[in-house]
């Protein structure tokens, strides 16, 4: 009797044992949530729309996209690190959320260990624009101006410890300069203010000031990606044009909350690699004046590394500046 009820729970366990995997393997059996810690309709939400109507082909259920805006991304980005870490909950993360937070900022999650990555996405490259009072015609004249008028010049920034706060400390470093910083609640007033010339330049992402200096509007000096980009081959880097070795973007990208199995998140990341190799959602990237990423740096390791060397590089730049959570 005693060995009949002993092979019995066995056969039990062992039923329970294989359903557990057999449902860990249906993943996902039901929609997949993306939380876009900003409000909608701007461009990351639209990436994110865009991409998730493509993993779905992938996955075989609905990608819903979730706006919880406020405080610069990190409400949306807090309610993430505490949902449940079973692939069913991410975020949208970039260098100002994942990055420039944890010192610039006064956070209750842990970017650093609250995360695992999933992908990284087509990112923003930034473009260095002055208004046209400023009397330089490129970028080696800009900083010479800037440098003959420190006490003069106005960089307008989205808020203090943004990348484009960041953006601008870069530059004082690299030209041996220094001037003053005025932040903006957001870019269409930095931008009123650039054209009327109540600020002197700006380093911005492309999306609402490449057409402006297409017009005629700005002055467009130069991108700080590695490479030219493809909504505007014809503007130079910032290694081109006269900072050598200058670079600054934004990364655009995927977490989940830490404990989430690493099977589930290599078939996100196989659903996010297929969707980001689809033409139609790499020319609307482009269109929406993001740089899309190499497919070998899709991974999540790579996407570690990236977080890891803009901490190595931003954190001291942002610390020497004076900037801290508050």
């Amino acid at each position: 009797m005693f060995n009949r009820r002993l092979a019995l729970a066995a056969a039990v366990l062992a039923a329970c044992l294989d359903g557990g995997g057999a449902a860990a393997q249906e993943y996902p059996a039901r929609p997949i949530t993306v939380v876009v810690p900003y409000p909608a309709g701007g461009v990351s939400d639209s990436l994110i729309r865009l991409l998730g109507e493509r993993m779905r082909k992938t996955l075989g259920q609905p990608v819903v996209i979730e706006n919880i805006g406020g405080a610069g991304g990190v409400v949306g980005v807090d309610r993430v690190a505490h949902a449940a870490p079973d692939g069913y909950t991410l975020v949208l993360g970039n260098s100002e959320t994942m990055v420039l937070a944890p010192v610039t900022m006064a956070i209750s999650y842990n970017a650093l260990t609250d995360f695992v990555p999933v992908a990284l996405l087509p990112s923003y490259p930034f473009l260095l624009v002055s208004a046209n009072t400023v009397p330089a015609k490129t970028l080696v004249e800009l900083i010479g101006w800037i440098k003959q008028n420190p006490d003069q010049v106005l960089q307008g920034t989205v808020g203090a410890g943004t990348m484009q706060h960041l953006c601008g400390l870069l530059i004082q470093k690299a030209v041996g300069a220094g001037w003053r910083f005025v932040p903006y609640r957001g870019g269409p007033a930095a931008l009123q203010d650039l054209l009327a010339g109540q600020i002197n330049f700006m380093c911005t992402t492309t999306a609402g000031f490449l057409p402006l200096a297409r017009d005629g509007r700005l002055k467009a000096y130069a991108v700080t990606a590695r490479q030219r980009i493809e909504a505007a081959p014809d503007i130079p880097t910032a290694d081109e044009a006269g900072l050598p070795g200058f670079y600054a973007s934004v990364f655009n990208s995927l977490w989940a909350p830490k404990g989430t199995p690493a099977g589930v998140v290599a078939k996100l990341n196989a659903a996010v690699t297929a969707a980001l190799s689809d033409p139609e959602l790499q020319q609307r990237a482009i269109e929406l004046g993001l740089s899309n990423v190499p497919s070998d740096q899709h991974s999540p390791e790579a996407l570690a590394a990236l977080r890891q060397a803009d901490i190595d590089r931003l954190w001291p730049v942002a610390r020497a500046a004076g900037l801290k959570a508050e």
